[in-house]
């Protein structure tokens, strides 16, 4: 049997044969290296493919000729008030208004299905219906209930005495009505990433709290809340950096620049806009690399915040 040696202080020399689960670490890695190298390439490339582009003037075509100029574009941009800085109002009041309402109720829902009760299953599988719908379908399906003149909300508005409305037809009821139809679509999700966390939670410091005279909501407010925090911050990271990309409701729905006035007009069809409607495909990818870094401040923003609330 081969013997090991050391080194002064405790090294292992260069013939010391490796243990196992040293060798079962590097089969590890060497099993995942091609597909974490595989990953990388397909998200390093693009991204440097699209700042390369944002150096320049290509337009009409990417494999068009094109010169560098610098930031330009990216000043081009940034000094844009009449179509940029308004959209990125619209995706900021966007994602903060769906989200919000989105984790209110998503987390309402989770408590009320968080102890068994008959139908429970049916209840949980209605719920996923919204998730497996294709975006695009359901821009179509709100679209034909929402229509004006023969929609079914307004003759449900009409039967209760209420007064009809434009919803996606008017310039300033489209983004409210398109928030209600991503609250619609995606609390369920929120609903049951947080049925999933309470599910994990121990009972003894709720029951302490019960024995000690605690009433409902100050067993929620100052027991389950803190400890479901760390899931409840990675379910808000999670759909706050997916509502920031919703494009298909939207583009389905209004249609290329977000409706006549641009009144839906996110930053996602904004760049969508600039690249397949106007071919400018310089300042459309300083747009999406601007875009980027504002998905990665967001996503640091709410990382930091979630530390500070789990310290």
């Amino acid at each position: 049997m081969a013997t090991t040696s050391t080194r002064p202080g405790g090294r292992r020399t260069a013939g010391t044969p490796r243990t196992f689960e040293q060798a079962n670490r590097r089969l590890k890695w060497a099993m995942l290296a091609p597909a974490l190298a595989f990953v990388g390439l397909m998200i390093v490339f693009p991204l440097l493919f699209t700042l390369n582009l944002g150096f320049t003037d290509a337009f009409g075509a990417v494999n068009a000729d094109r010169s560098f100029v610098g930031l330009r574009n990216f000043q081009d941009a940034l000094s844009d008030t009449r179509r940029f800085w308004p959209a990125i109002e619209r995706t900021v009041v966007f994602t903060v208004g769906a989200v919000a309402v989105e984790t209110a109720l998503g987390l309402a829902l989770a408590m009320l299905m968080r102890r068994a009760f008959r139908g429970m299953r049916w209840v949980r599988t209605i719920l996923i219906i919204p998730l497996l719908t294709t975006p695009v379908a359901i821009g179509i399906l709100w679209l034909l209930i929402l229509d004006p003149t023969n929609g079914v909300a307004n003759h449900i508005l009409d039967s209760l005495g209420l007064p009809t409305q434009e919803f996606l037809g008017s310039v300033s009821q489209s983004l409210p009505t398109l928030m209600f139809i991503d609250v619609w679509q995606w609390t369920p999700m929120m609903t049951l990433l947080l049925l999933a966390g309470l599910s994990t939670l121990p009972e003894e410091p709720e029951e302490a709290a019960l024995v000690d005279g605690a009433g409902p909501w100050q067993r929620f407010r100052h027991v389950v809340l803190p400890m479901l925090m760390p899931t409840l911050m990675t379910a808000l990271v999670l759909r706050s950096v997916d509502a920031l990309k919703t494009f298909d409701i939207l583009y389905a729905t209004k249609g290329p620049g977000g409706g006549s006035d641009y009144e839906v007009e996110t930053l996602n069809v904004y760049a969508y806009g600039l690249t397949f409607d106007y071919q400018e495909y310089g300042l459309a990818s300083a747009v999406l690399v601007l875009f980027t870094l504002f998905i990665i401040a967001v996503v640091v923003l709410l990382r930091r915040r979630a530390g500070r609330k789990e310290a």
